[in-house]
């Protein structure tokens, strides 16, 4: 019995022993031991983009030309001055581009980064990388350099795709899958920070989808490993040595804090850039805003989620679709609408013609409507954020709107209340509201009179709300303004 016992106890001990050693063991094999294998794959890939700008008149030039629109003629220290005491100091007659002045010209350089993505040495980079330059050449890990020419650029997405002249069968690095990076996942950011030739660094995935008002198509994904300038268009890789991001930005004065543009958002832009030189974007002629609280109280919505219509553009896809102010785009093609964030990039990235399913809710009630979307041209936005609204109260002078005032303000149509002021510290003030907005609707009807507007406000019992729709030069907006307590 007793030697049934000694072994009883020794077989739990070792039970004990091999669950404590099983965990560790686990940790240990997901995060490897180096990153030596990974780096030397992908390096080759990596390059080195040197860029020459020509800078026209001078680098004092803009300086020139700024002091001469802010100060005048008439003042003591004006461009003038500055020219004299560069004729005085340096010899030479005076005025731009004399002896001893800076040239009328000069040339300005720059390094980046970039990824070759197949053997015919195409380079995905950042369109700021590149932008403006007069030449742009390519060195590789092994020291050989190539010149380079754009194929297209991309300024909303700051992706740029350029082409290196030569030979072909250059090193390159196989794409990966950003969607299916996890928040924890090892990555490396490869580049040249400082211009210091092939760095590595190593960090995780802090967070994806950050929106940090870079563009109207921000999705980045951020990482605490070591980005810094210069690192622009290096490659994000993960731990399969796939390319998964794009190093972009970083945060001035921060730490561990770095930003990726995600490759499958590259996917979509370099496959137009090399067939077309430029992308094009869906466009769907809708001005959204965030729906707060408040305003999913006033449309019966069970939650604040989706893209609350603002406005229609006139002869726009979503008005022939028939689309109207006050809808809340809930899904777009299937695809949940959780924020103002989400609709631009599922427009911009539908092909144009093609036609896509919106499902909205209109007046409390579920809709569908079918819309085939146009093409976004360059003064246009595929569904642009018409401002955040607020929790707010009365505490503004109104009055009626007439057609002076109209044009004053640049509306087309006198029609509604301008607010004339709003009180410093009121519940309007806190809103958002201002001086010159007009009031269009209030409780989702027009307003045609101060009168009638101080009968609906009087209605309201201490702590209701009142939807509003507000009319700026840049459009339209819903506000929901409380009556105090």
């Amino acid at each position: 019995m007793k030697l049934f016992r000694f072994f009883a106890i020794l077989t739990a001990m070792t039970l004990l022993i091999g669950i404590g050693q099983a965990a560790p063991a686990v940790f240990a094999a997901d995060r490897p031991g180096s990153f030596a294998d990974l780096v030397k794959d992908a390096a080759p890939a990596v390059v080195n983009i040197r860029t020459v700008k020509t800078i026209k008149n001078g680098p004092m030039s803009g300086l020139f030309q700024q002091r001469d629109q802010q100060q005048g003629s008439d003042q003591g220290d004006n461009p003038r001055d500055l020219h004299e005491f560069f004729r005085r100091f340096f010899g030479g007659p005076g005025g731009p581009g004399g002896p001893g002045m800076p040239p009328k010209e000069f040339k300005q350089r720059s390094l980046g980064s970039g990824v070759i993505i197949d053997e015919e040495g195409y380079v995905l980079t950042n369109n700021h990388v590149i932008a403006g330059a007069d030449q742009i050449m390519v060195k590789l890990k092994d020291g050989a350099e190539y010149e380079a020419e754009i194929k297209g650029r991309d300024k909303k997405t700051d992706l740029a795709l350029i082409k290196i002249k030569g030979k072909k069968d250059f090193p390159y690095i196989k794409l990966g899958d950003s969607d299916k990076l996890r928040v924890g996942d090892w990555v490396l950011a490869m580049g040249n920070p400082f211009g210091l030739e092939n760095t590595v660094t190593a960090g995780i995935v802090s967070a994806k989808g950050r929106i940090i008002g870079a563009g109207p198509y921000d999705d980045f994904i951020q990482t605490d490993a070591s980005i810094n300038p210069g690192n622009s268009g290096g490659g994000l890789i993960d731990m399969d040595g796939r390319l998964v991001g794009i190093n972009t930005a970083i945060v001035a004065q921060g730490q561990g804090i770095g930003f990726a543009i995600p490759i499958n958002l590259a996917k979509t832009v370099m496959k137009q850039l090399r067939e077309k030189g430029r992308v094009v974007r869906g466009w769907l002629g809708v001005y959204i805003q965030p729906v707060t609280k408040e305003l999913a109280e006033k449309f019966n919505l069970k939650e604040d989620h989706g893209a609350l219509v603002a406005d229609v553009i006139g002869g726009s896809p979503a008005e022939k679709a028939g689309l109207k102010r006050g809808d809340v785009i809930m899904e777009f093609n299937g695809k949940a609408v959780k924020d103002t964030h989400d609709l631009p990039r599922m427009v911009a990235t539908t092909p144009v013609g093609e036609k896509a399913e919106l499902a909205l809710i209109r007046g409390g009630e579920k809709k569908k409507i079918s819309v085939t979307i146009g093409e976004l041209k360059e003064d246009q936005m595929a569904a642009a954020p018409s401002g955040e609204t607020g929790d707010v109260d009365l505490g503004m002078g109104l009055q009626e709107l007439n057609p002076d005032l109209a044009k004053q303000l640049g509306i087309a149509e006198a029609k509604g209340l301008v607010i004339t002021g709003v009180e410093p510290n009121s519940p309007a003030a806190e809103a958002g509201l201002n001086r010159g907005d007009v009031i269009l609707e209030a409780a989702q009807k027009p307003v045609k009179s101060v009168k009638q507007f101080k009968k609906i406000a009087k209605d309201l019992k201490p702590g209701d709300g009142l939807l509003l729709l507000i009319q700026r030069r840049e459009g339209t907006l819903f506000v929901v303004i409380k009556k105090p307590k």
